[in-house]
């Protein structure tokens, strides 16, 4: 079985490979066009994903499909664990420390950063066993 921070790690990989750029002046965005075989005025080609960055209008079936497939792999990984105590309880492990759980004891940008109500994480044994696990390393209380 795969670990959250194995499949994250490779999710990432996938991304940092996937042909996008990102352009926060006119100059880079220029350069980013250029470097495509566009010119700036070419914008039909491209795709804005967000945060200043871009794809290829031809990349985003396969930009699409990535982000599919990851979701899909994430829900396959959380489904088999029936207990939440192995990867469920390691994604929120990991995301607990990611969103500075410790200082700031907010749930909120952890739950966000799994796509995930509060509850969702109460309603479901699982999500509530592995999420309780984690809080314990905090010494906070059970949901």
């Amino acid at each position: 079985m795969i670990t959250y921070k194995e499949l994250k790690a490779k999710h990432q990989a996938e991304v940092n490979a996937f042909p996008l750029s990102a352009a926060f002046s006119n100059e880079q965005f220029t350069e980013m066009m250029t470097g495509w075989g566009f010119t700036e005025k070419e914008t039909d080609k491209i795709y804005s994903i967000g945060n200043g960055c871009y794809i290829r209008r031809t990349d985003s079936p396969a930009f699409r499909e990535m982000f599919n497939r990851h979701e899909q792999e994430r829900n396959r990984a959380m489904e088999s664990d029936k207990t939440g105590e192995g990867y469920i309880y390691q994604m929120f492990a990991y995301e607990l420390s990611n969103n500075e759980y410790g200082y700031t004891c907010e749930l909120e940008a952890t739950l966000d950063a799994l796509d995930l109500t509060f509850e969702q994480a109460v309603q479901d044994k699982r999500l509530r066993c592995g999420l309780n696990k984690a809080l314990k390393a905090y010494g906070k209380r059970r949901i």
